[in-house]
């Protein structure tokens, strides 16, 4: 077909993608998974990855490669269900960029343009997985990873260092880049509270000892700053612990920050165990409490979302992560989550059932024998109602 031809069929296949009806598929009475993934490298525009002009690309070929789409940062906007996507070109360098639907599951459409993140210090090699916080002091923050090169093992050009990029907005285009979090160590996965706590800034952390392996990292962190634009991390707490033999054995990091309900903080995290086939990363849930957000009162054990079907396949295999969801005032949640580092996709629930899955849903005992008796408590129950 020639230019115009080519052109026109881009445009109706692009269009019929972005329109395409999601569907709810009904699992297990916690959440609903959907048909389809929300986003992938073939929602991004299609003047992101052509030349349109006949006369310098007489042959309509893709000038700039969008690869993925995924780890997307979530915040309702006006009526608008808003992700701050991390978009990884063909190039493997990520940026972020906004998408937006007007009801959460389908017609997601990116911005026009990706966002222009300020650099702060030696610029960053690669920035993703954007947390968005609207938080009480009145900015939306949006704390991220900046991945830079290991000055001090040049020789291998896998070494990485990462830390907490910090930046905020009013508009979620125009971004205030604030100094890096200093911390004694890296930091990959770093959440801001959405309310003060005692007079000052809440993270959630995940202290590991190099870029990949959490080493002596013990879990997801909590730490009290005074100042925002010169954010330090001088003491660190673990609220909630890595266990042998469970799915937060290698490492755990919390997702998006916390849904403020009336039985307590519900949290979404990343549990990471090692497998045969190398790392499978799951989500899971638990709540913390009202009064003290370090405490935890419930974690039901177990996985709460793993990969499913073609979920699996990807450039990183057997992954499912969220660093966004939305709740509505109606109490539906929006989960976005990713998989296998390619796509992006979303299930629905409500604070209710969240609330009930967390609390009513017995903890991981730690051993065969345990789960054994939990099973039987429930067959019993079961087996002899009336």
């Amino acid at each position: 077909m020639d230019f115009k031809e080519r052109l026109a069929w881009l445009e109706r296949e692009h269009e019929a993608l972005i329109t395409r009806k999601n569907e709810p598929v009904y699992v297990n009475g916690v959440y609903e998974r959907y048909k389809y993934p929300i986003l992938t490298g073939e929602h991004a525009p299609l003047f992101w990855r052509y030349d349109l002009d006949e006369k310098t690309n007489p042959f309509l070929e893709e000038r700039f490669g969008i690869h993925a789409t995924f780890n997307s940062g979530a915040i309702k906007w006006g009526d608008k269900y808003v992700l701050v996507v991390r978009v990884e070109a063909a190039d493997r360098k990520s940026f972020f960029a906004v998408a937006e639907s007007p009801d959460g599951v389908d017609n997601f459409r990116f911005w026009d343009r990706p966002i222009t993140m300020p650099e702060y210090g030696e610029p960053a090699t690669n920035i993703y997985d954007m947390r968005l916080t609207a938080h009480e002091d009145g900015w939306i923050y949006g704390l991220f990873c900046v991945e830079r090169k290991d000055h001090d093992n040049e020789a291998d050009l896998s070494a990485a260092t990462a830390c907490c990029g910090i930046a905020r907005t009013k508009d979620l285009v125009n971004w205030e880049r604030l100094p890096d979090l200093k911390s004694r160590s890296q930091q990959r996965n770093v959440c801001l509270h959405p309310e003060f706590v005692d007079g000052k800034y809440a993270l959630y952390t995940r202290p590991q000892d190099g870029f990949i392996d959490a080493g002596s990292g013990g879990g997801i962190g909590w730490a009290l700053i005074d100042d925002i634009t010169a954010a330090e991390v001088k003491e660190e707490k673990i609220i909630n612990l890595r266990h042998y033999h469970t799915i937060t054995e290698v490492k755990n990091g919390e997702g998006p920050h916390p849904i403020k309900t009336d039985k307590g903080w519900l949290h979404l995290a990343h549990g990471v165990r090692g497998c045969a086939s190398g790392l499978r990363y799951v989500l899971y849930m638990y709540m913390t409490a009202l009064d003290d957000p370090t405490r935890v009162i419930a974690q039901p054990a177990g996985f709460f979302i793993a990969p499913d079907g073609g979920e699996f396949i990807g450039d990183v295999m057997n992954v499912t992560f969220a660093n966004g969801w939305i709740a509505d005032p109606d109490g539906k949640v929006f989960i976005y989550y990713a998989s296998s580092d390619t796509r992006m996709h979303v299930a629905t629930s409500t604070v209710d059932r969240l609330v009930d899955y967390c609390l009513n849903t017995e903890p991981d005992g730690l051993r065969t024998g345990l789960t054994v008796e939990r099973l039987n408590r429930l067959i019993d129950k079961n087996l002899n109602r009336k």
